[in-house]
């Protein structure tokens, strides 16, 4: 068991370790309300939330690379490629070989892809602006400040 005391935490707010585990279950409790939808959804298709990441991805930057997307979602090619495939073989991503550069492959939404992407997206889209009006702006901006201190590493 990793020791959390009040010594160890820096910073401009002490917090004591029982406000630090209502933080952190505040945080699973949250994403899992945030998952709810979308995994009913990808579920229906027979699909996962490695799915929906790497829709997600690909729906934001149109022609990204497969080591681009590799390194977005930090995992191994062999990670990726059962669920790249399957979503290659259900129509909903396509994959390209770059005009100027015949080594690179391009990742691209169908149609299809990207109106799945949209509902997935959608539905959380719903969910933060909700949550986002309700806490205000102080709280927003906080938010992404903490949110962006746990995802360095």
């Amino acid at each position: 068991m990793i020791d959390v005391s009040v010594s160890k935490i820096t910073g401009s707010q002490m917090l004591d370790q029982e406000s630090l585990r209502q933080a952190i279950e505040q945080l699973y409790f949250g994403y899992r309300a945030f998952t709810e939808q979308p995994d009913r959804m990808l579920e229906q298709r027979g699909l996962n939330r490695v799915h929906h990441r790497i829709l997600y991805f690909v729906g934001r930057s149109p022609q990204l690379t497969v080591n681009t997307l590799l390194a977005t979602l930090n995992v191994t090619k062999q990670a990726l490629n059962a669920p790249l495939r399957q979503l290659i073989g259900m129509g909903l991503v396509e994959i390209r070989t770059a005009e100027h550069d015949k080594r690179l492959r391009l990742l691209g939404l169908t149609d299809a892809g990207a109106q799945l992407e949209a509902q997935l997206t959608g539905t959380q889209i719903q969910q933060v602006c909700a949550a986002f009006d309700k806490a205000g702006p102080e709280a927003v901006s906080g938010w992404f400040s903490v949110m962006k201190s746990l995802s360095q590493r």
